[in-house]
């Protein structure tokens, strides 16, 4: 089970969803030296401690990470700034 768990909506094609996914591949790899994989339509992330998937849908983002003990008291933080990062690529909430 995932200890964090967001879904977005947007208002992108699938291709322009997948652009905007990929700037947010490209954050992680740089900012936590994450290695990223693109699998169709779902983008995988993993370093020491944090794995998870982005998938794509038409008219949605579901992005599902899991954190190992010692990331977990940071869980909040993490989400929040994953959050703020989902708005700024996919637009925020209305």
């Amino acid at each position: 089970m995932a200890d964090i768990s967001i879904r977005r909506e947007h208002g992108l094609s699938l291709q322009q969803a997948k652009e905007a996914a990929q700037q947010i591949a490209d954050r992680m790899a740089d900012e936590f030296q994450m290695a990223t994989e693109w699998c169709g339509d779902v983008l995988s992330f993993r370093r020491s401690g944090v794995a998870g998937t982005l998938v794509l849908q038409e008219r949605a983002v579901q992005i599902d990470v899991t954190l190992d003990f010692l990331f977990k008291a940071f869980s909040s933080t993490l989400e929040e700034k994953i959050v703020r990062n989902l708005d700024k690529v996919f637009g925020a909430r209305s």
